[in-house]
């Protein structure tokens, strides 16, 4: 945003993008004018992480455990796009992408950081590596779930496959003008592309609030 001269955004995204948008708007409120987050609030912090969840539960996070080991660094570096491919599938059971959709994002994967990023952030979140010491006290602020207080509205899917927290959990951590909104018809984890008009009316809709 400073390169581009940006004083002021809104915000959105799902998944990791969800996440970073959260941290953004929590963190420096004077730069987010509005957010929209898939899945609602998603900061978390190590501390929080060390709890065990209930089996089923676990078992939706099976690659994090498989990504702790090195025969998963090493499976993943290997089968980046036929993993990604399952997940999606896991994830999304109804979107009937094609390959040529699949392909266009994949392409992403040729990044030669990304493997070390995927399996340094799912190790960082069960206390197997460190985060830069540069941002430890931004860590800290985190660790507190901050409430976000900028113009939000949260989305989910009907069909979201991957682990997801219930709306009614997160909706405290909003104290702004604040907006819930389920979106039907089979759409999964990857809202913002199984359902690209819902997730664009919400940016337009948060920056009017």
């Amino acid at each position: 945003m400073d390169a581009l001269g940006i004083r002021k955004a809104v915000v959105a995204g799902y998944d990791w993008g969800a996440r970073t948008a959260n941290i953004v708007a929590a963190l420096w409120p004077d730069r987010c004018k509005a957010m929209v987050s898939v899945s609602g609030y998603l900061i978390g912090s190590q501390a929080a992480n060390e709890a065990p969840l209930p089996p089923k539960a676990e078992l939706q996070w099976w690659y994090q455990y498989y990504f702790a080991t090195e025969r998963g660094r090493a499976g993943y570096a290997k089968n980046t796009g036929d993993f990604a491919r399952l997940i999606w599938q896991l994830a999304s059971p109804q979107w009937r992408f094609d390959d040529t959709t699949f392909a266009l994002s994949a392409a992403a994967f040729a990044n030669p950081d990304h493997v070390d990023v995927v399996i340094h952030n799912y190790r960082w979140r069960l206390g197997l590596a460190d985060g830069e010491p540069e941002y430890d006290d931004l860590e800290k602020k985190l660790a507190t779930f901050p409430t976000i207080g900028v113009p939000t509205i949260t989305m989910e899917g009907d069909a979201n496959g991957a682990p997801h927290p219930d709306p009614s959990v997160y909706a405290k951590r909003f104290s702004g003008k604040y907006e819930h909104r389920l979106i039907t018809g089979g759409i999964g984890h990857n809202l913002p592309q199984e359902a690209p008009q819902a997730f664009a009316q919400a940016v337009i809709d948060v920056d009017r609030f």
